[in-house]
């Protein structure tokens, strides 16, 4: 190939790059800095994406990841200041609501159901046959909502179980032991224990009672001061979105690589989890219910009220990038 032919396809190739935006930093500057606190599951999908597939980086972001086990950790770790942004759950984002913290909430990016995992010889067919197991689940995150949830579909009461409070990554072993009967969790941790378990593994059908969220949340003060940054972010993970969508199989792959999870295992729970870059009459629900059971059940701070989230909520951000995208009512 000639030097001159080789030269024209360069020129070729750097016009389609600027075309589609894709050579940022040669036309736009040095990449910005952004740390991210992520949830290492599934459920940070379409971060996970937008990082992996180099869409953070074609909107001019360095995205530095530190990765956590729940959403709670993930945003504690923003409003301590060793993170810029968080993916993070409504649980989170409702307890630092109520303590006044000044997060800002710019979209929902997943929604999944939570399940129950229980043990062949736990005795354990039907909902009512909780009543009197040990029952394991996360406290502070959605998995406490979702057990009370799941108690009141059945039934039963606080009283009529044994409610032992663990981490995730602890269920599968307590479960298989022996030490509990079942656990209360978000997806994989159940993949997880099904896999370490086999057919000793039983899954509860509890499909419906309640979905975690799992959303963009960040400090006023960093929105303000960095909004342009912000805005590129949230232009990155509605391009993942639709990677995502359009490929499935290489989408499970990065992902289940990003989760530190075999591929095998997230194909087959894949579609449990609903990617979308939005903030819509569902995502404002799970948030007034989820603060709504912190009102009840007194899981909240001395004095504190429901929140108005009219002062948590940040729809312009994404309403400036993509109108269509906020729906919910009253935004």
């Amino acid at each position: 190939m000639s030097t001159h032919f080789r030269s024209t396809l360069s020129c070729v190739g750097l016009m389609a790059m600027m075309a589609s935006g894709l050579l940022f930093s040669a036309t736009a500057g040095a990449l910005e800095k952004v740390r991210l606190a992520q949830n290492a599951s599934p459920i940070s999908g379409i971060t996970m994406v937008a990082n992996q597939q180099g869409f953070m980086k074609d909107h001019g972001i360095d995205l530095e990841v530190r990765s956590f086990t729940t959403g709670r950790q993930c945003l504690e770790t923003v409003i301590g200041g060793g993170a810029d942004i968080a993916t993070t759950a409504e649980a989170p984002t409702t307890a630092a609501a109520m303590a006044n913290q000044p997060i800002a909430f710019l979209a929902r990016t997943q929604y999944s159901d939570l399940k129950t995992l229980t043990s062949a010889d736990a005795g354990i067919d039907t909902l009512a046959d909780l009543r009197g197991k040990r029952i394991a689940f996360t406290a502070g995150t959605g998995a406490e909502v979702y057990t009370m949830k799941l108690l009141e579909k059945a039934g039963l009461t606080k009283s009529d179980v044994q409610l032992i409070n663990l981490r995730p990554q602890d269920m599968a072993a307590a479960l298989a032991s022996g030490s509990i009967d079942a656990f209360n969790i978000f997806e994989p941790h159940v993949a997880n224990a099904r896999r370490v378990m086999g057919d000793d593994a039983r899954l509860l059908n509890t499909s419906g009672i309640y979905a975690e969220t799992f959303n963009i949340v960040l400090m006023q003060d960093y929105l303000e001061s960095n909004r342009e940054t912000v805005l590129n972010f949230m232009r990155a993970l509605i391009e993942a979105e639709q990677w995502i969508k359009d490929n499935r199989e290489q989408a499970i792959s990065v992902i289940a690589e990003a989760a530190g999870m075999p591929e095998e295992d997230l194909a087959a729970i894949f579609d449990d989890y609903i990617y979308e870059v939005v903030i819509d009459d569902r995502t404002m629900d799970i948030l007034n219910t989820h603060a709504q059971w912190r009102l009840e059940s007194g899981n909240h701070p001395s004095g504190a009220t429901m929140p108005d989230f009219s002062k948590v909520v940040y729809p312009g951000v994404l309403q400036e990038i993509a109108p269509a995208r906020v729906t919910a009512e009253g935004l």
